[in-house]
């Protein structure tokens, strides 16, 4: 019989145990101030596309649609919005784009860094073969970022960036932004389309008129895309947020090993605590405050007991509802300034979470 003791998994390739000597020692970590930022073609191009298109959408709101406008009121409420807009949308693309999205450490999955974590017997260290790095619960590889990202919900090539815990924030209001000032653009270019057909074409635009249908027809087919596009994603990814699930956690069906929290408190772990007109805001940093209630794993252990679901626990809140006589397995969590205990009901007519409790 195997004497127990720590265990370093490859979870990428269920591959059991992996020589942690094999990897390389970590590279010297660069200053905080370092900008992020991925050297990848395909994303390079949809960035200057994107900056393009809505600076396109600028041109033509701003020179064909509302400068040549009689209604000098109409033209400096409608320009101060848009482009005010605008401006968010592309602060926003620029703070995605250039912020770490919650990259693992890389390389860190040595002999010397794990020895160092002084793990108990038992516990488990879950490791990236293609980045060497120790992987957290809830992280996943990135073959473009060619790192393991921190709740990594997608990589887009729009954002040249994944999305992940650290940026989430921006790549929403990224597509708010976005969504908003096609929406306004749309709106904007059927007035004027119908002020041109009342008046002369001539009169209301400071371009000929074949030049100007050119670009209002180009304005709009980009403002129906970008609208139909960013809204949908606005829509799941406040969705994701709400429910505490990755895009890639809900295509692979992962099973749900972390606290379950309310909707507006995975809003708040997003974009900072507590609630203020930061949350709209791509220069704000969020301050996740009281309500980043949890880490991330770095070591696990599994026990499994048999107590009563109707037990008392001294330190852990139990529904009152579960009253099944089963098993209840622990999960405890290493953190780095916590400690945390969930109790899981083996009941296979439940399985529910029946208590949760911190330490720090």
């Amino acid at each position: 019989m195997k004497s127990p003791a720590h265990r370093t998994r490859d979870i990428e390739r269920q591959a059991g145990y992996l020589r942690p000597e094999h990897c390389a020692p970590p590279p010297p970590r660069s200053g905080s101030d370092t900008m992020w930022f991925i050297r990848d073609g395909c994303g390079i191009v949809c960035g200057v596309i994107t900056w393009f298109l809505v600076l396109y959408a600028e041109f033509v709101v701003v020179f064909v649609v509302l400068l040549p406008a009689k209604n000098v009121l109409y033209s400096l409420f409608n320009g101060v919005i848009f482009n005010g807009l605008a401006f968010l949308a592309l602060a926003s693309h620029a703070r995605a784009m250039c912020t770490d999205p919650g990259a693992v450490p890389k390389g860190n999955a040595t002999k010397e860094f794990i020895e160092s974590l002084q793990l108990k017997p038992g516990q488990v260290v879950y490791k990236c073969p293609k980045c060497c790095s120790i992987k957290p619960d809830r992280a996943h590889h990135c073959s473009v970022c060619k790192r393991c990202i921190k709740k990594m919900d997608h990589h887009c090539p729009w954002v040249n960036n994944c999305v992940g815990e650290s940026n989430q924030k921006y790549f929403v209001l990224f597509t708010l932004y976005i969504a908003l000032i096609s929406f306004h653009a749309l709106i904007l270019v059927a007035f004027h389309f119908v002020l041109c057909f009342e008046d002369d074409w001539t009169k209301c635009s400071n371009f000929s008129p074949p030049a100007t249908v050119i670009l209002l027809i180009l304005l709009c087919f980009e403002g129906l895309l970008f609208l139909i596009f960013t809204a949908v994603m606005f829509g799941t990814q406040v969705h994701s947020i709400c429910s505490d699930e990755t895009g890639i956690e809900q295509l692979k069906k992962e099973e749900r090993r972390w606290a379950k929290r309310s909707k507006w408190m995975n809003l708040k772990v997003v974009f900072g605590h507590p609630f203020s007109v930061s949350w709209l805001s791509p220069f704000a940093t969020p301050d996740h405050g009281k309500a980043d209630l949890y880490q991330y794993i770095v070591a696990l252990t599994r026990q499994n007991d048999t107590h009563p679901c109707q037990c008392s626990f001294s330190n852990l809140s139990v529904q009152p509802h579960l009253q099944c006589m089963c098993t209840w397995t622990s999960i405890h969590y290493a953190l780095g300034h916590a400690a945390a205990t969930e109790l899981y009901c083996k009941c296979g007519s439940c399985k529910a979470l029946i208590g949760y409790s911190t330490v720090h």
